[in-house]
């Protein structure tokens, strides 16, 4: 099994888009997902302070940014949650990265990355206001599944997971 360390700042090559493995101490990452917050502080209104919670950077040793040129274009994030098994977290794509398939190749190269340490799922959380993201999962081989904590009582919060091939 291939450390952590050795993917901190790897570049790949998918497409036009270039993909960095790092960690959340990247400036890059920092910066889209400040923009992320922004965002999710107008779609989750009177929420986003519960979801802000479950959102720390801390815990997220294994980040993907999507770059255009020198522009990141967008970011994902996982951080382990039960044995074999990833949370996706801190997907995001600003309006520049968007409708160009950054999402969803940020997603594989997470998927991919979590599969090399050895888990056989990924489960994630997104809101009932964020129909993009909802899309995205489904379209990527998510299933929905029932919530889990600490989402269990959230109205809000739709849970998914993949199981990796």
């Amino acid at each position: 099994m291939l450390t952590q360390n050795f993917f901190l700042g790897f570049l790949l090559k998918k497409s036009n888009m270039k993909l960095l493995r790092t960690d959340h101490n990247h400036p890059d990452f920092k910066a889209l997902v400040e923009t992320l917050n922004q965002e999710l502080s107008v779609r989750d209104g009177e929420d986003h302070a519960f979801y802000s919670q479950f959102n720390g950077l801390e815990n997220l040793g294994q980040v993907v940014l999507a770059y255009d040129g020198n522009v990141a274009i967008g970011c994902g994030a996982f951080k382990f949650f039960d044995t074999g098994k990833v949370e996706i977290k801190r997907m995001y794509t600003p309006p520049v990265g968007r409708q160009k398939g950054t999402a969803t190749q940020v997603l594989k190269e997470l998927e991919v990355w979590a599969k090399e340490l050895g888990n056989q799922s990924c489960v994630l959380e997104t809101g009932k206001n964020l129909p993009e993201a909802v899309a995205l999962y489904s379209k990527s081989g998510y299933q929905r599944i029932p919530n889990y904590e600490p989402y269990l009582t959230t109205d809000n919060s739709i849970c998914f997971e993949k199981v990796l091939d």
